[in-house]
C-alpha cells in the first residue's frame, strides 16, 4: 500500500479543515479457501481484494464511504462529508498517541509460494486420517489470507501493516445406526503456511475422528448441580462468550451488559484474572494496531476477581473518559466496532490431577459445540463436546450430550481452583454482521456448584 500513501495524504489534506476528524483505511489482499466434503473437493476459491474507506467526524456524527476504485476516493470524501453534515450527534474521540510505523508479516512461508495442489494434499491427508472407527462423514475447510493495509489520519497517523493468517477446520460425524455424534477442531495461526506445514495434521485429524466414534458408546449425561472442571477450550468459550462480550464498551453503553455498573467491584473469586491481548503474536486474534491506529497491549479486564476495565474503541473510551484499549476492529468495508482479540483466563499453579483429587462426585466437561449468552441478563448456556464423571478423584463414566448453564457473576464467584496449563483456540467471532479472527482459552478450571444439563 506504500505506493498509495501520497494519494491518501493529499486527500486528507484537502478535507482536514472541513471536518473535525478524518481517516482513510485501505487494503489489498490475496486469499484462498478450499472446502472438502466426504473426501471430495467441493470448492476452491482464490482471489484478490482492493478497497478503501474514508471516515469523517463532523457535528458529532460519522460519515462513512467505501470504494474499490481508488480514483473515486475524492468522490467518497464528498459523500462521507455530506452524510456527516446531514447528521448531528455527540460522538467524540479519546486522545491517543500519534504513530508512524511499518509492520512486517510474521509469515515465514508465503501462501502465494504454496500451490493449490499442495494445499489440497494437506486436506486430503486430514480427511484420510479422520476417517477412522465409525466416522461416516467429514467436512474440512481451509482458508488463508495475506493483507497489506494502510491507515492515514488527519491527526498525523501513518501506519502500514502486513498480516497473514491461516486456519484449517475439521468436523467428523460418527454413527452406529442409532446414535450420531460429532468431533471437531481447528488449527492455524496469525502466521504463514508454516502454521499448517509444521502442525501434526495426522494426529489432529485422527483424534477428531476417534473422539466422534468414542462418543457413540458414551452414556447420556446427568442433570443437576455439581462441582465441575472445564478443559482449556470450554474455559475459553466461557471467558469469551460470557465475560468478553459483556465487557465490550459498546454493549455496556447500550445497557446490554450485566457488568454495566460493576466497575471496580468483585465479579469473581479472588483467583480470577482475565485478559484480552491483541499484541500476543501466538494468538489467532493478533494485531499490532487496531483499525483506528491504537497500539495494542495486554489489557487486564478482571484483576483478583475485580472488574477493572472494559474493551473499547476511541469513541466508546471517550464516553468513559479513558484511553482506548485498542479493540476497534472491522474489515476495510465495514464500520469499526468493539471486538475481542485473544481473551483468556490467566493460569494458576495446579495440575489436572490436583484439580480433581478432592472431588467425590463431580463432572469433567470438555470442548464446546457452541451455545448462547444473554449479556444483558447475565445468563449463558453452552454445549460441551463430552464429559466424564469424577468419582473420588478419578475419571470414570464417559458422558455425551451435556451442557453447562448459569449466571455469569455467580459462576465467576464459584471458580475455586485454576490449572497451570494453558491453550488458546483458533476461531472466529461474529458480531453486528461482522466476523473477526479471535483466540480464546485458558487453563483447566474448577467451578463449584455449576448447573450441568443432560438427558438423565
Amino acid at each position: 500500500m506504500e505506493e498509495y500513501i501520497d494519494l491518501f495524504n493529499k486527500i486528507i489534506s484537502q478535507i482536514e479543515n472541513k471536518v473535525d476528524y478524518a481517516d482513510i483505511r485501505a487494503g489489498k489482499g490475496d486469499n484462498t479457501s478450499i472446502i472438502m466434503k466426504d473426501g471430495k473437493i467441493q470448492e476452491v476459491n482464490s482471489g484478490s481484494t482492493l478497497g478503501a474507506r474514508i471516515r469523517v467526524l463532523n457535528n458529532g456524527a460519522w460519515g462513512f464511504a467505501y470504494t474499490n476504485d481508488f480514483s473515486k476516493l475524492s468522490e467518497c470524501c464528498d459523500k462521507a462529508i455530506k452524510i456527516s453534515n446531514a447528521l448531528k450527534g455527540d460522538i467524540t474521540l479519546s486522545e491517543e498517541d500519534i504513530i508512524e510505523d511499518k509492520i512486517k508479516s510474521q509469515a515465514k512461508i508465503s501462501f502465494s509460494d504454496v500451490s493449490i495442489e499442495d494445499k489440497k494434499e494437506i486436506i486430503i491427508e486430514a480427511n484420510k486420517c479422520a476417517n477412522t472407527g465409525k466416522v461416516v462423514s467429514t467436512t474440512i475447510s481451509y482458508s488463508d489470507s495475506e493483507i497489506n493495509t494502510a491507515l492515514i489520519t488527519s491527526e498525523g497517523n501513518q501506519i502500514l501493516a502486513e498480516s497473514s493468517r491461516v486456519r484449517l477446520f475439521l468436523n467428523a460425524v460418527a454413527s452406529n445406526g442409532e446414535v450420531i455424534q460429532f468431533g471437531h477442531g481447528s488449527l492455524g495461526g496469525a502466521r504463514g503456511y508454516e502454521a499448517i506445514q509444521d502442525a501434526d495434521i495426522e494426529g489432529f485429524s485422527r483424534e477428531i475422528g476417534e473422539n466422534a466414534t468414542k462418543l457413540l458408546d458414551a452414556e447420556p449425561a446427568p442433570s443437576g448441580h455439581f462441582p465441575i472442571v472445564t478443559d482449556n477450550l470450554l474455559t475459553g468459550v466461557f471467558i469469551h462468550e460470557a465475560v468478553g462480550h459483556a465487557v465490550e464498551a459498546d454493549l455496556v453503553l447500550q445497557d446490554d451488559s450485566i457488568l454495566k455498573n460493576q466497575m471496580n467491584k468483585k465479579i469473581g473469586s479472588d483467583i480470577v484474572n482475565i485478559y484480552d491481548d491483541a499484541s500476543n503474536p501466538k494468538g489467532f486474534g493478533y494485531y499490532p494496531y487496531d483499525v483506528e491506529g491504537v497500539k495494542t497491549s495486554k489489557n487486564q479486564i478482571v484483576k483478583d476477581g475485580e472488574l477493572v476495565s472494559f474493551l473499547s474503541s476511541r469513541e466508546t473510551a471517550s464516553k468513559f473518559d479513558t484511553k482506548s484499549s485498542g479493540n476497534a476492529r472491522s474489515s476495510i468495508s465495514d464500520q469499526p466496532i468493539v471486538r475481542m482479540s485473544n481473551t483468556y483466563l490467566e493460569p494458576g499453579d495446579m495440575s489436572f490431577e490436583e484439580l480433581i483429587e478432592d472431588l467425590k462426585d463431580g463432572i469433567y466437561l470438555k470442548g464446546s459445540r457452541g451455545g448462547q449468552v444473554d449479556t444483558g441478563k447475565g445468563i449463558f448456556q453452552f454445549n460441551a463436546d463430552e464429559a466424564y464423571k469424577i468419582e473420588n478423584g478419578e475419571l470414570t463414566t464417559h458422558f455425551r450430550d451435556v451442557s453447562l448453564s448459569g449466571n455469569i457473576l455467580q459462576t465467576l464467584k464459584c471458580v475455586d481452583a485454576i490449572g497451570s496449563d494453558f491453550k488458546l483456540s483458533v476461531g472466529f467471532c461474529g458480531k453486528g454482521g461482522q466476523t473477526a479472527p479471535v483466540g480464546d482459552g485458558g487453563p483447566h478450571t474448577r467451578i463449584l456448584n455449576a448447573m450441568v444439563g443432560g438427558s438423565n
